[in-house]
């Protein structure tokens, strides 16, 4: 289905890109720590609301 040299490519493509990906994901780690502080209590009020309106849909309906 494909030849030796696609193979080749594909693997060493997957390999740098994984590589490029992570060592950019390092370098920018306290950047983000910084920049997203709140976003864990974003993302606790949005579960919240979403689990409030379940309830509230339940409520009523009976």
């Amino acid at each position: 289905m494909f030849s030796t040299g696609q193979v080749v490519f594909a693997i060493l493509f997957i390999l740098v890109f994984v590589f490029v990906v992570i060592r950019m994901y390092r370098k920018d780690r306290s950047w983000s720590k910084k920049q997203y502080s709140g976003v864990l209590w974003v993302l606790l009020f949005f579960v919240g609301f979403i689990v409030l309106l379940v309830l509230l849909k339940y409520s009523l309906k009976s």
